[in-house]
Formats: C-alpha cells, structure tokens, sequence
C-alpha cells in the first residue's frame, strides 16, 4: 500500500452495497394485508414503526427484531384477540425475509475492486449476524474487505475501535454510507472523513439533518463518484 493520508474506508452494506429497505417495505405491505380486518394500513405501520422504536433496545436492529415487532403489533392492533392464523403468516414474512435474494447496487463491484488495491476496506454494519454474512456470501464482495465488522449499533466509540484496529486511526479512515444518522454523523465525530450517498428508500429513524458545515462532510450521488472523490483527497 502506498503511503496516503487516507488508508482505510469503511463501507455500510444495507442500501450502500445492496437493496435492503424494500424487502422491508414489501413485508410491511403485507403485514397489514394480515390485520386488513382490524385496521387500516397507516395506522397499522403507525403502530409498527412506534413499535420498532421502542424495541431497538431490546432486539437491536435487523429482521428478527422487526418480526417481534410485528407480532407486538398484531396484538395491540387485535386487543389480544390475534388469530393464530395472523400470527403464522407473521412468521412466515419473517422468514421470507432472511432469504430474499441479493441485489448489489450500481457501480458497487468494480468501486470495491479498485479500491482494493490501494486502501484497506472494512464492511461496517447492524443488522442480524447469520443474516449479514448470509447476505455478504452471496453478493460476492467478501474477498475485497479486509474485515468485516458486523455491530449492535453505530457510534463514534465504534469507529475509533474500529478504525484504530484495522488501519491507522480514524483520522486516517473515511466511512461511507446512505444513513447520515449511523454512517456519517457518529464516523465524522470520531474524526473520519464521511461520504452520504443517498439511497431512495431510507428507514425513516435513520434520517437526521446533513451535517454540511462539517469540514470532513462528502456527499455524491452513487458509489461511481467515490473513487473520483478521493482521488481530490490524497
């Protein structure tokens, strides 16, 4: 590796490297198909994202939490009156879930692959373990990160661990990704450059404002530009 003020880039995986959040949005569709009988759809996904919220600190992030969550709200929606038969179909889009297919998304191959070369790569994300490195094996991108680090949440104290340990320091480290609340904001606070590439489907607790006036703040339209960005950097 060639000497560089940058040596490290952590990327996000869900709607960075590969469709996520429409899986999702396809599952909640049909979680209030489920309790069409009880509710109407919006208030149903009202009922839903409250119960997300108030659960991330028990189930943390990822479709086992969500289908819990689910289940909580079938219950509530019911007044505990849920058939068995609703519960089951729950269970049934959970698992649907935890084997949908990978999409990459665009430029995200042959971005890695030329990154490869000359920068130490690091997968930084949340979500259920078996269901990340299922997804990981299957998109073919394992061979081009040095490690991978699969996290309960996102923090500035998890970037400087794992910026620190992987290369040479947050400082020294870009993490990029589509949430500004969990891959830019904390990774700029532990000192890291950080580059938002927007995804057009983007779960609503992760939105928060940009944070433009940040020195370290970069912001392109898809991972074709990165390479092009840090070129300017270095």
């Amino acid at each position: 590796m060639t000497t560089r003020t940058l040596t490290t880039i952590g990327f996000d995986a869900d709607d960075t490297l590969w469709q996520n959040e429409q899986y999702y949005r396809l599952t909640e569709a049909h979680f209030t198909e489920l309790l069409a009988d009880f509710a109407d759809g919006p208030r149903i996904s009202e009922r839903l994202l409250e119960a997300e919220k108030r659960n991330l600190r028990h189930y943390g992030f990822g479709i086992k939490g969500f289908t819990l969550s689910m289940i909580e709200t079938a219950i509530e929606i019911t007044e505990g009156k849920v058939p068995a038969s609703v519960i089951a179909g729950i269970l049934d889009t959970g698992r649907d879930l935890l084997s949908h297919p990978v999409e990459t998304l665009p430029h995200v191959q042959e971005t890695l692959a030329a990154l490869s070369e000359s920068y130490l790569l690091v997968m930084i994300t949340k979500g259920d373990l078996f269901d990340q490195e299922r997804k990981l094996a299957q998109s073919g991108l394992g061979d081009f990160f040095h490690a991978v680090e699969i996290v309960s949440d996102k923090t500035a104290v998890t970037y400087r661990r794992i910026f620190s340990k992987v290369g040479g320091g947050p400082e020294r480290a870009m993490m990029v990704g589509n949430s500004l609340k969990s891959d830019i904001v904390p990774a700029i606070a532990a000192g890291s450059y950080g580059v938002f590439v927007p995804h057009e489907l983007t779960w609503v607790v992760e939105h928060v404002e940009e944070p433009k006036d940040a020195p370290r703040f970069r912001k392109i339209e898809h991972l074709g530009e990165l390479r092009g960005l840090i070129e300017g950097l270095d």
